[in-house]
């Protein structure tokens, strides 16, 4: 059987343009039966786009798909579905206020006397997440009383229920799971693989790529660059070939680290003192001093973003107090911690970051409008200053300040999170994952951008659920196990000492 045969998928040629912006430019792709293939790239490579022309949530201006032989035009994400292909995205698209069962058999549900059938529904969901995932959970309770990690693995088992699955697309997958997780997600890939179901799996964690593709597809600036095997290809050529080019920039991660402790001041910006949220975070003590980057290192769970949350104030503490430039703060919630010069970059950009429906320089200037009061207005031509400034200081890839945010890549939009925040001037900066999902261009640019924020007399927490970024990243690392604060290491430490410190007396 020739390759050609093999191939259950074939995208050729595949082209489309957006105002301003030319997203895929001839792009092919093949997918075999049997295949795990990784989509790769920095955002705005083309990733997302290629794929929502495949499921039809897009349309191609030019190019041909070919699905087991035949071409096809797949009209809308239900008729790519009814063709067998399957999709998982990256953020989690299900309804929250219904049950597990009825998110995994939405649209499916099994009948009884026209009616349905819900001792059925349940048994055939909690079968269903058991069978596949190894997930043994109440799939009667919303599927919001569960964790984003659950809700994904919900997620992914409402796709693999579609018995006639040929492809299976997997957007980000493990960007929400912990070590334990992924590999069960990995060990159902591998299961569905024999099976001769074809995978897409789109991830910026390269260890993964490694671990569980066969072979890797390139793209970069919405052009093909190359399809890989990938036992053919180290890590640091696919890397180059993802950035088009030399790493050099990144190895001088760590000497720049290096140069910026130099500006760490003894003065503490921020003070707590057996701060802590009962059932969130046990009470803990920290400083954070001018100049200097603190990293928070756990497993998923350990209290990561509940310690952000409550250092911004948008949880309340109930115990112990925290003091800002040596006075205790009285009155500590998010509009108080902004006007003090304290912002939160938060975890879930989609949800409590952007605000799809306006501009790049709308939602850059989100902050600093409220810092200074609705009755304060910005006019227009600070509003396009403010966010001139900071799209070409982060180098935000827009056509311009009006463009919908909601049209960007996900590292762009995460750019303008960040521009926002950036925007008020603050001494104190919280990073709850700013890299998760983007590319390792971006990710070098936002950790320098990090440092070189310290190096200017102000101070950041930094959180990342990949430990190489933390330590390339801090100055100070607090270790956090089951939401407690468990260590804390100062100065050069390895990775060894890092994971002993979060798997505890088991390590």
């Amino acid at each position: 059987m020739s390759e050609v045969d093999q191939n259950i998928l074939s995208m050729e040629g595949i082209s489309k343009t957006f105002p301003g912006v030319q997203a895929l430019d001839d792009v092919s792709l093949s997918l075999k039966k049997g295949e795990i293939l990784c989509l790769v790239g920095e955002n705005g490579a083309g990733k997302s786009t290629l794929m929502k022309v495949l499921t039809g949530v897009d349309k191609p201006d030019s190019g041909r798909i070919i699905l087991d032989g035949k071409e096809i035009q797949t009209k809308s994400p239900q008729h790519a579905q009814s063709l067998g292909i399957s999709t998982v995205y990256q953020e989690v698209n299900l309804c929250t206020n219904l049950t597990v069962a009825e998110n995994i058999l939405l649209g499916r549900e099994p009948q009884k006397m026209r009616r349905i059938d819900w001792t059925k529904m349940n048994a055939l969901a909690s079968d269903t997440l058991k069978r596949l995932l190894g997930v043994d959970i109440d799939v009667t309770k919303s599927l919001g009383s569960y964790t984003v990690a659950i809700q994904q693995m919900v997620a992914i088992a409402r796709a693999l229920y579609i018995e006639s699955a040929k492809i299976l697309i997997l957007d980000e997958p493990t960007s929400s799971l912990d070590v334990n997780e992924t590999e069960q997600l990995f060990k159902v890939m591998r299961k569905l693989k024999n099976e001769g179901v074809g995978i897409i799996f789109i991830t910026h964690f390269i260890g993964q790529i490694y671990e569980i593709s066969d072979r890797i597809t390139v793209l970069r600036n919405g052009k093909l660059v190359g399809t890989y095997e990938t036992s053919a290809i180290t890590r640091v050529g696919l890397i180059s070939k993802m950035i088009g080019r030399s790493l050099a920039e990144f190895d001088e991660m760590t000497k720049i680290k290096l140069e910026s402790s130099k500006h760490i001041r003894s003065e503490a910006l921020l003070q707590a003192k057996e701060f802590g949220l009962t059932g969130a975070i046990q009470p803990f003590n920290l400083d954070l001093h001018a100049g200097e980057v603190v990293g928070l290192a756990g497993l998923l769970g350990s209290g990561r973003t509940e310690t952000a949350s409550i250092l911004f104030g948008s949880d309340k503490a109930d115990t112990g107090s925290i003091s800002m430039n040596g006075s205790v703060v009285q009155d500590y919630s998010p509009l108080s911690s902004i006007k003090r010069g304290v912002a939160l970059c938060p975890e879930d950009r989609k949800a409590a970051g952007i605000v799809d429906d306006l501009s790049v320089r709308e939602n850059i200037i989100l902050a600093i409008q409220a810092s200074k009061g609705w009755f304060k207005y910005l006019s227009l031509p600070e509003q396009y200053e403010i966010a001139e400034k900071y799209i070409k200081l982060l180098s935000i890839a827009t056509p311009s300040a009006d463009q919908p945010v909601k049209n960007l890549s996900g590292g762009n939009q995460q750019k303008v999170i960040l521009a926002r925040w950036l925007a008020i001037n603050p001494q104190i900066l919280i990073l709850d994952e700013p890299t998760r999902g983007i590319d390792v261009g971006t990710k070098a640019e936002i950790q320098k951008l990090v440092l070189s924020f310290a190096e200017d007399g102000k101070a950041c927490v930094f959180i990342s659920s990949e430990l190489e970024e933390v330590l390339r990243t801090s100055h100070r690392i607090v270790v956090l196990r089951e939401r407690e604060k468990v260590a804390e290491f100062s100065g050069e430490v390895d990775e060894n000492t890092i994971i002993q410190a979060i798997a505890g007396s088991e390590a």
